[in-house]
């Protein structure tokens, strides 16, 4: 069997563009990997074609060799779009692996170590604050708002949610201008007015999700060490699972959790065992984020266990389609120190149609059992909705 052509698709997510690869081989047999990026899809199409010649014609079945020959290719750009790429690639060569020999992937790493796996709301109420309109559901109007968006967390069976910096009103407003803004909005720092805003967006969600659900904050970019500190310490009565902090300087992370009883989560935005050895060294996060559609699953496997010989716990960073969350489940179905996966629940209605929807019960998904990834990648809905942008 060889590969015979690879295909990038940019599918219309709403607000973003989902990115996926497409593989095909001489035998029929077609893989499909996502690596979505929500600012830098054209780039990953273009890192992609550079890469195609290191891969058409060759064996599918050989997919560490041909995964290490791309990174080996392109080590002086390491991570950033570049790994997207690879990763999408990867996990397309996987699907391809797992269906030609019948089984799931978790199969080829030792698998299953467990059929079901935890799973929180993630962006709750950031989504109904920016694109209500678009999921169909009740905007964010006030704390009212947020509260009844924690009854409803409960009502639906989840266990954990996850939220960011909300600002209700019309229209409401998500803090984050360590992404973007307009000028005078990057110096990243808390103000005591937002300082106490944050306090009452985490108070409004625990009186309303009651003492044993677990609540995540995601700073993301933000904030500096410092105003993280007075944040983490500000959240300390709320006992959050994780105050989600996003940081290339591994030593200022520890700063910030060394002074807090609140716990730590980084990692979303790093990239290969290389990148995460020096967080693990210094046991500077409580939880260590994996994002499988950027790592590729052979690499975010080895970060995991990296993570497990430091008695970290790890969870898989998914805030994309369904088929990234049958991807991630997969990896938690190879692992023993999984604490809690992410997963978008306010969504385009058509994500329904790209994938059958994951099978969620009682705050946990059902690890699928079927070849390759699990489920079918339903191609004709993504050419019927592209992202053009």
């Amino acid at each position: 069997m060889k590969i015979t052509r690879i295909e990038v698709l940019h599918v219309d997510g709403g607000w973003r563009p989902w990115t996926f690869v497409k593989v095909e081989t001489d035998a029929g047999l077609v893989g499909y990997g996502e690596c979505s990026d929500n600012r830098l899809a054209h780039a990953i199409a273009g890192a992609v074609r550079d890469l195609e010649p290191l891969v058409l014609g060759r064996d599918p079945h050989h997919v560490e060799m041909i995964t290490h020959d791309m990174f080996r290719a392109a080590r002086h750009a390491p991570g950033g779009v570049v790994q997207k790429a690879i990763a999408g690639i990867d996990l397309a060569l996987w699907d391809i692996k797992g269906k030609a020999l019948g089984v799931p992937v978790y199969t080829l790493f030792g698998g299953p170590t467990r059929d079901r796996v935890r799973v929180y709301w993630s962006h709750c109420g950031t989504t109904r604050a920016r694109h209500a309109h678009l999921v169909g559901k009740p905007p964010i109007r006030s704390m009212d708002d947020i509260a009844r968006l924690g009854r409803e967390v409960v009502e639906r069976g989840f266990t954990a949610l996850k939220t960011n910096i909300i600002i209700p009103g019309d229209p409401a407003q998500v803090w984050m201008p360590g992404f973007g803004g307009p000028p005078g909005t990057s110096d990243r720092v808390v103000e005591p007015w937002l300082l106490r805003h944050i306090q009452t967006l985490i108070a409004t969600f625990r009186e309303a999700v009651g003492p044993d659900v677990d609540i995540n904050l995601d700073l993301n970019f933000n904030f500096t060490p410092e105003s993280c500190i007075r944040i983490a310490k500000a959240l300390e009565p709320y006992n959050l699972l994780w105050l989600e902090i996003d940081n290339y300087n591994p030593e200022a992370l520890l700063q910030i959790k060394m002074s807090t009883a609140t716990r730590i989560t980084s990692g979303e935005n790093l990239y290969g065992i290389r990148g995460y050895r020096r967080y693990f060294e210094l046991q500077c996060v409580d939880h260590i984020m994996i994002d499988v559609p950027w790592n590729g699953f052979a690499e975010s496997r080895k970060i995991a266990t990296m993570a497990e010989a430091y008695d970290i716990n790890v969870s898989p960073h998914n805030y994309y389609s369904h088929l990234s969350s049958y991807i991630s489940a997969q990896l938690c179905a190879t692992l023993t120190n999984v604490r809690i996966m992410e997963i978008d629940i306010d969504d385009v209605p058509w994500k329904d149609e790209l994938c059958t929807p994951p099978e969620i019960e009682k705050g946990y998904m059902k690890v699928p059992t079927r070849p390759g990834w699990g489920v079918e990648f339903n191609e004709k809905v993504a050419k019927q909705r592209p992202w053009n942008t």
